[in-house]
C-alpha cells in the first residue's frame, strides 16, 4: 500500500546541544592550525572546522536513453527528500525566493562504500545506484567516467563526486527498491529532454550542482557526438 504524499518534515527532537561532534552521519573536526611557510616561519594559529561523512567520496550517474525513431536523448532525474534544503525556510536568506525545498530534483547518486576500490569499484557502485534508485539493471562496464572528480565545498568538506554516465536505451525499468530509508519516501522519477533539463537548471527549478556539472560534461564529451 502506498503512503500519502509528504507535506513537511517534522522535527521530533533537536539534540544538537548534547551531541558529540565526532559521532553521527556527519562528523565535525574542530582544529586549531597554522600555515607553515617555506622559509620555516608560520602564521598565527587559526580555527578550522572540517565536516566528514562516513564515506569519503560519492558518484553521480547521468542516466540517459535514446527515444526512437528520432534518437533524441532523454535524461532521468529523481525527486528526493532533502532536509538540509528544506530547513532553509527557518533561516534568513540573502535573496529570498519564496520557495520551500522539501524535495530536490537531481541525477542518480550515492556514496562509495569501503569495498568500492579503484576504477572497478567506482563503476560497480554506479551500476548499483542506478538499479537501486532508478530500477534499471546495467553492467558496470557500461558506465562511462566523465573526467576527474570535483570537490563539493572544499572549504569544509573533504568529499569529491565522481561524474559518470550510462546509456540505458532499450533496458526495462521497474519500481526502484531504494534503501529502505524514510529519506527515500515520496521520491519520483522523471525523464526530461536535454532542452527541458537545461531550461530547468537555467530557471532555478533544479538547483543541484552535481546535476548541472554532470550534464555539462556529458554534453561536452567527444564520445557522445561519435555515437
Amino acid at each position: 500500500m502506498g503512503c500519502a504524499p509528504i507535506e513537511a518534515i517534522e522535527v521530533v527532537e533537536d539534540f544538537s546541544h548534547t551531541a558529540r561532534c565526532d559521532e553521527g552521519f556527519l562528523q565535525v573536526r574542530r582544529l586549531w592550525v597554522k600555515n607553515r611557510r617555506e622559509d620555516g616561519s608560520t602564521s598565527a594559529a587559526y580555527r578550522v572546522d572540517l565536516v566528514d561523512r562516513p564515506r569519503l567520496d560519492a558518484v553521480a550517474v547521468l542516466v540517459y536513453r535514446r527515444v526512437m525513431p528520432s534518437g533524441a536523448l532523454e535524461i532521468l532525474t529523481r525527486q528526493a527528500l532533502r532536509p538540509a534544503a528544506y530547513f532553509r525556510k527557518d533561516k534568513m536568506p540573502t535573496l529570498a525566493d519564496g520557495k520551500e525545498y522539501l524535495f530536490c530534483e537531481e541525477v542518480v547518486a550515492g556514496l562509495l562504500e569501503p569495498e568500492d576500490l579503484g576504477q572497478a569499484g567506482l563503476l560497480q557502485r554506479a551500476a548499483l545506484e542506478v538499479e537501486e534508485e532508478a530500477g534499471i539493471a546495467i553492467a558496470p562496464e557500461a558506465v562511462v567516467v566523465l573526467g576527474p572528480p570535483v570537490f563539493v565545498a572544499p572549504g569544509i568538506l573533504s568529499e569529491k563526486i565522481f561524474m559518470t554516465a550510462v546509456d540505458v536505451t532499450g533496458k526495462p525499468q521497474t519500481e526502484p527498491k531504494g534503501d529502505g530509508s524514510p529519506m527515500e519516501e515520496g521520491g519520483k522519477l522523471r525523464w526530461r529532454s536535454i532542452d527541458e533539463l537545461k531550461q530547468a537548471i537555467a530557471s532555478g527549478e533544479i538547483q543541484d550542482a552535481k546535476t548541472e556539472v554532470v550534464l555539462h560534461r556529458f554534453l561536452a564529451s567527444p564520445w557522445l557526438h561519435q555515437e
